[in-house]
């Protein structure tokens, strides 16, 4: 995708934005931010044009449309710009929060939801007039394109469409999946612009019956959504700002393990009609310690992107379509998915989340997405989180927390655990405080602690930031190789409790450890594991799809395998003793990492160095 627009765009065009040129990955800046919308003004020209068509969307239920787009300006320049903004009367009179500064300015106070420049069509340069396409997602209201001059750092609003808007901007979409706090329960969770006081919202469900249909059952969903006042500051709660619609969860309890199951998210309006959504099929969850194929995908920090072209300038997030395009294509052989963190990089530009949703929809719609929180969803100084700082533009965790479902006992509290099959998985926040004596070290213990490795032989850690081993650039110049106060608390408990792996993200890299324990590899095989298991392999995935990250030049004795490029891990559990680890790129889906581990019981039970209590002989 970036390779593409750097060809069309022109050479003069680039020329006149060297900071855009250069915001590159190691800045990683939201490319919404570059655009100074608070400098915009309406200086509307009557020789400018924009015209959009079709006018009318979703005329087949579609929530997803492309639109052409047809615009020009006789005083054209190499850095004018469409902007797709919704809802369409975004230049409206009171729609900024803030008063003006003088009487009568023509403020604009909300960014668009993407953009692309105007000579991305050839045409545009030479005849003033172009013609370009965007998709559309259905995001609860109708939409206006506009045509700006003056660059993003000082916008002009020369001319706007007319409004675009699908057959029912309310219309429920895009369902994400997560297993619920047991192993036979699904939460289904979705979007709609329904209020409970307009519609009833449910998920009709059955069983997938060989040669007919089951007797569909119905589950009632919960309705939650967010304000504007529920931000923690900038650009969330000011240009960044865009009503997040309703956001329904249902939960489909008393599942049989392994069964197929079909369901579809409906509205019951107040005259007893229902608006349905799409109809999808779900696999339930083996049952804790069921002897079957399991199959898992880890991932973080995949970020967002536009299949149209627009919005990546700033090179943010290139590798992410990659990314969700090949576990699309692959989802009949993975169960279900876990991305650690940094999730849609919205940063404070919440219509980012829709976007999101919709990019990952293929996948969440049919295979549980469990997700963890990052510093891009939570981190906002002086919101009781552990770091300063404004990674979440704002955000301070609310989105994430409302518009995915996760088994915890306290949605703010961002760790859970998941039983799946074969597979126990700890779930940590690296947001807030894990250190030893605190509420999350305590869960954290619990999770590994009460685990029956005769039945769950697979005990697995994760967390958005690296709380164990990377040779990261930055880490590296800290003297670290890891978050600070990170392995010095947690690791006395992955030894004690024989953590299989520990998953990291926030590093946009990959990089793969020996089993390790206080910095010592306890083997030299690196490919085979087997017998006393004596240390916990640290892998970071988080190649997700958000700009990469640089290694030190020098390579630890404990970094086994090291790639930067974009990709994500799948584990396979073929039964209780044989476990196979594979990192993939995501450019092709094919292994450039392995290994396997075959491990018995008694492998586990075996002391080693702070792994057992003291012992005594009987009397």
């Amino acid at each position: 995708m970036a390779a593409v627009l750097v060809v069309v765009l022109s050479a003069a065009a680039a020329a006149m934005l060297p900071e855009m040129a250069n915001a590159s990955p190691a800045g990683g800046f939201q490319p919404l931010s570059k655009i100074a919308i608070h400098r915009a003004t309406v200086e509307m020209q009557p020789s400018a044009f924009v015209q959009a068509t079709p006018s009318l969307l979703g005329a087949k239920e579609e929530d997803t449309e492309w639109v052409t787009v047809k615009y020009g300006w006789t005083n054209r320049s190499v850095d004018d710009w469409i902007a797709v903004f919704s809802p369409s009367d975004f230049n409206s009179s009171g729609k900024c929060p803030n008063p003006a500064r003088y009487p009568g300015e023509p403020l604009l106070c909300t960014a668009p939801i993407k953009y692309q420049y105007a000579n991305y069509s050839a045409q545009y340069a030479n005849s003033g007039a172009g013609s370009i396409r965007f998709q559309l997602i259905n995001q609860r209201s109708d939409f206006a394109f506009a045509l700006f001059t003056g660059g993003l750092d000082n916008p002009k609003l020369v001319a706007v469409s007319k409004p675009v808007a699908f057959v029912n901007p309310k219309a429920p979409v895009f369902p994400r999946l997560a297993q619920g706090k047991t192993q036979d329960e699904m939460a289904v969770t979705w979007t709609s612009g329904y209020d409970i006081a307009e519609a009833y919202p449910f998920v009709e469900w059955g069983a997938v019956v060989s040669g007919a249909g089951g007797q569909p059952g119905r589950s009632p969903a919960t309705t939650l959504t967010f304000s504007r006042g529920s931000m923690c500051g900038e650009p969330a709660r000011t240009i960044g700002w865009r009503d997040p619609g309703f956001i329904h969860t249902a939960f489909l309890r008393d599942l049989w393990p392994n069964k197929e199951y079909y369901y579809k998210i409906g509205h019951e309006l107040q005259d007893g009609s229902v608006v349905w959504g799409k109809s999808y099929t779900f696999r339930a969850p083996p049952s804790p310690g069921q002897n079957s194929l399991q199959r898992i995908i880890v991932f973080g920090d995949m970020g967002k992107a536009e299949r149209d072209g627009s919005n990546e300038f700033a090179n943010y997030q290139p590798g992410s379509l990659n990314t969700t395009d090949t576990l699309v294509k692959d989802l009949d052989n993975y169960d279900i998915v876990f991305h650690i963190g940094d999730l849609p990089y919205a940063n404070g530009y919440i219509s980012q989340w829709d976007q999101f949703t919709a990019q990952v929809a293929p996948i969440t719609a049919k295979k549980p997405y469990m997700i963890a929180s990052g510093n891009h969803e939570r981190t906002w100084t002086n919101s009781g989180g552990f770091y300063d700082g404004k990674d979440s533009g704002g955000e301070c965790g609310v989105p994430a927390e409302t518009m995915y479902y996760y088994p915890a006992e306290n949605r703010a509290k961002f760790w859970y655990k998941v039983d799946y099959g074969m597979f126990r998985f700890c779930i940590a926040d690296s947001e807030h405080d894990w250190r030893e004596g605190t509420e999350q070290y305590k869960f954290i213990e619990e999770c590994l602690s009460t685990v029956d490795r005769k039945h769950q032989p697979w005990l697995i850690f994760a967390a958005h930031r690296v709380l164990g081993y990377s040779s990261n650039a930055w880490y590296g110049m800290e003297g670290s190789f890891e978050e600070p106060e990170g392995r010095e608390h947690l690791q006395k408990l992955w030894q004690k409790y024989r953590v299989d792996i520990a998953f990291f993200g926030h590093v946009h890299n990959y990089e793969r450890t020996c089993p390790i324990y206080q910095s010592q590899c306890m083997t030299s095989e690196k490919n085979h594991y087997s017998g006393t298991m004596n240390g916990t392999i640290h892998v970071v995935a988080g190649g997700g799809g958000s700009h990469l990250s640089d290694y030190t030049t020098a390579i630890p004795v404990w970094s086994i395998f090291r790639d930067r490029d974009y990709g994500f891990v799948k584990l396979t559990a073929f039964n209780h003793s044989s476990l196979l680890f594979e990192y993939k790129k995501s450019s092709d889906g094919m292994v450039y990492d392995s290994f396997a581990i075959d491990r018995d019981y008694r492998d586990v039970l075996s002391c080693v160095h702070d792994s057992c209590f003291p012992t005594t002989l009987a009397s």
